[in-house]
């Protein structure tokens, strides 16, 4: 029994023993913690409390070259809550979630029941994402720690499917994903800044004074060559075109022959970048660039140029195309109505496929390769745009027996719709072959040029003697005995070539077809080429039919809107009985008389006020001499101001406008104004389109000028 108490007793000292151990082992591990260890550990939570954040660079504008702002950047912010945030208690939620659903419409127990539903230790959660600034600072008001207000940028498509092919569009991390958001990517992205945050046990990111940052390098912005105003008159026509012709769908281009750039690009249908999943994915492709197609007839320039030039061809020599049919090699080649015997502009004028190809086979297979590929067909424009197709243009060792008849007619070749026009932009500019290009240059933040495009020659294509042959003839194909007559201005001077090809689908050719016109205007001293493509045409196949009353539309448009193409058309025009109606609004009734007189338009002002607001019919519409034109007044004049925010707006071009009515369009777009000077402005600081804070001073220089200095910027 005694042995059984002392057992115990050893074992109670034992376990007595231990726990007096205890505290003293806790006691050493604190001491080595706080003391021997103690400035490492510190350091190393301090480290490992530490995070960095990015900072969002924000993304560069993409402008017109007027400097209207086709892209722009929009802050929207994501609203979100901690609700266990200390102190923030059941009433604060309810005035927090009543709050918010009256600014967005939904209502405080939608809000409610996510907040409950969500896990039950969640410290983030989302109630609305993209909600406006304005709404923001309501919610702000509030003084409430617990609502989480984040910051992030969206990209902002101003006109909807304006040039959306040559834009492009954004996916959700703001990446370029077509046009020119994505061959410009690294320029228009910027680089992100950082900022050094602690987070607490919670992991929520606390802010501390003097964090060390490095701020976001933002994106440089992209002037384009493009016109927003030639891009929605080319968008119009073509959809209107495409509808008229009962088609598939149509591009169009509109270059600068003298430079490359191009002034218009598009492709319909189209869709809206603000919303690109919206529109199936062959809407979003630019067919003017990433289709190939046989060309037909347009093609018969490489024919012509090669023959006329090395002197295989007379213009007046005859050529015997029968009944319209001839047997190639044990191939039918058929012209699209029997012409009989035909010279050799008449078989450019009527587009005659025989006699085409009979001068082609004058042409050695080489010759008619080499002056193919120095109109730039079988390679890249290297135009900057993503998506391009270089095209087929097999070599000579290639061709059958049947080829180079063919080819010379345009069957067995594939071309993209951009090398076509840079190959009439070759013959309209004295036969000098130019890159294209859209980005005229990029910008940074301060407005400085950190890259710039400049016109680039790449070869000559021809030359210009040929030229001076060439042009006359295809002169007449836009003439009321040539396959274009439809595209004919009275008064005014164009050059071209229809063409229409049968499709290659399958193996072999159906019927389907695309109708297509390449022009240029003025022809003796061009400032624009055009080319329109209808695809699938129901209404009819014709070119000239299909494709040219787009091209004539565009045209009639562009001298309504452009003072040089007024200049350009006939001088006579006293016998012309139509005119077209020039741009006028926005000026001053004494400006705008002085213009319609000389354009010698018969007019009728109805109205109150000094300023032309509107003009019925519209300008770049056609008018009877004879008839009035009807001219609306007003006191004011609508400003065409692009704001990014209450505090900005896009500062109007107003040289060549009166001091009075240039002053008081920058007064309504809220500048103040600094005249120096009178008569009419010559010179303003800032530039037009630059985006500049309201309430701040505009300076305007005048100086007096005649009627031929009004006449200059009457197209303003």
């Amino acid at each position: 029994m005694s042995d059984s108490k002392e057992y115990i007793l050893n074992r109670m000292f034992v376990v007595f023993g231990l726990m007096l151990l205890i505290p003293l082992v806790i006691g050493l591990q604190i001491l080595r913690i706080q003391v021997l260890e103690g400035s490492q550990l510190r350091s190393l939570w301090s480290q490992q409390a530490m995070d960095v954040i990015p900072i969002p660079a924000q993304r560069g504008l993409i402008l017109d070259n007027n400097g209207r702002e086709l892209v722009g950047n929009t802050v929207t912010y994501t609203v979100a809550v901690d609700p266990h945030f200390p102190n923030f208690t059941a009433d604060d939620m309810r005035t927090f979630t009543r709050r918010l659903a009256s600014l967005t419409g939904a209502t405080p127990g939608s809000y409610q029941q996510r907040i409950r539903s969500a896990h039950p230790r969640s410290r983030y959660i989302v109630l609305e994402r993209n909600l406006g600034a304005e709404a923001t600072e309501e919610l702000r008001e509030l003084g409430m720690r617990a609502v989480i207000l984040e910051e992030q940028y969206r990209r902002r498509y101003n006109y909807d499917n304006l040039a959306s092919h040559v834009v492009g569009y954004v996916n959700h991390e703001l990446r370029g994903m077509s046009g020119l958001e994505s061959s410009y990517n690294t320029m228009l992205s910027g680089v992100d800044g950082q900022r050094q945050v602690r987070r607490d046990r919670s992991g929520r990111i606390r802010a501390y004074v003097g964090a060390p940052r490095r701020l976001p390098q933002q994106g440089h912005t992209l002037v384009t060559t493009i016109d927003a105003h030639i891009q929605a008159i080319a968008e119009e026509e073509l959809r209107k075109g495409v509808q008229r012709a009962l088609a598939r769908r149509g591009s169009i281009i509109v270059m600068d022959p003298r430079t490359g750039a191009i002034k218009a690009m598009a492709s319909w249908p189209d869709f809206n970048p603000n919303a690109p999943a919206s529109s199936p994915p062959e809407n979003r492709r630019n067919t003017v660039i990433s289709d190939m197609i046989e060309p037909g007839s347009t093609f018969k320039l490489v024919t012509a140029v090669a023959a006329v030039e090395n002197g295989l061809v007379d213009f007046d020599e005859l050529f015997d195309t029968g009944d319209g049919r001839r047997l190639i090699s044990g191939q039918m080649m058929r012209d699209h109505d029997p012409l009989g015997v035909i010279n050799f502009r008449q078989a450019i004028q009527k587009s005659s496929n025989i006699a085409t190809s009979e001068v082609a086979g004058r042409l050695s297979s080489d010759m008619l390769y080499q002056y193919a590929r120095n109109m730039g067909f079988g390679s890249q424009t290297y135009v900057d745009l993503p998506g391009e197709e270089a095209g087929r243009l097999r070599k000579p060792y290639q061709w059958s027996a049947v080829s180079k008849p063919w080819i010379s007619i345009g069957y067995e070749v594939q071309v993209n719709l951009l090398q076509m026009a840079q190959a009439y932009a070759a013959f309209a500019n004295d036969g000098m072959l130019m890159r294209p290009y859209v980005v005229d240059r990029v910008v940074d933040e301060r407005g400085r040029t950190v890259h710039q495009n400049r016109p680039e020659a790449i070869r000559r294509a021809m030359r210009p003697e040929t030229i001076e042959k060439l042009r006359p003839v295809f002169e007449s194909v836009v003439s009321d005995s040539g396959t274009a007559g439809i595209a004919r201005i009275d008064g005014f001077s164009i050059a071209g070539k229809t063409g229409t090809a049968q499709k290659f689908i399958d193996g072999r050719y159906r019927a389907r077809y695309v109708a297509s016109f390449a022009g240029f205007f003025p022809s003796e001293d061009p400032r624009y080429v055009a080319l329109v493509m209808i695809d699938e045409p129901r209404l009819s196949y014709y070119g000239g039919f299909i494709a040219g009353p787009v091209f004539r539309n565009v045209t009639m448009r562009l001298i309504g809107l452009d003072n040089y193409l007024h200049l350009a058309a006939s001088t006579d025009d006293s016998e012309i009985p139509m005119a077209v109606v020039p741009e006028i609004r926005g000026m001053h009734r004494d400006e705008a008389r002085a213009v319609l007189g000389d354009y010698r338009i018969r007019h009728r002002f109805t109205g109150e006020g000094d300023y032309v607001v509107a003009l019925t019919p519209e300008p770049g519409e056609q008018i009877m001499r004879t008839d009035p034109l009807r001219v609306t007044l007003s006191h004011t004049i609508a400003a065409d101001t692009t704001r990014i925010s209450d505090s900005h707006a896009a500062i109007p071009d107003v040289r060549g406008m009166s001091m009075r009515k240039a002053s008081a369009w920058l007064r309504q777009s809220g500048f103040d104004v600094e005249m120096v000077g009178s008569g009419t402005v010559y010179a303003q600081f800032p530039l037009a389109g630059q985006q500049y804070r309201t309430g701040q001073t505009v300076t305007i220089r005048g100086r007096a000028r005649d009627l031929p200095t009004i006449l200059s910027h009457r197209g303003r």
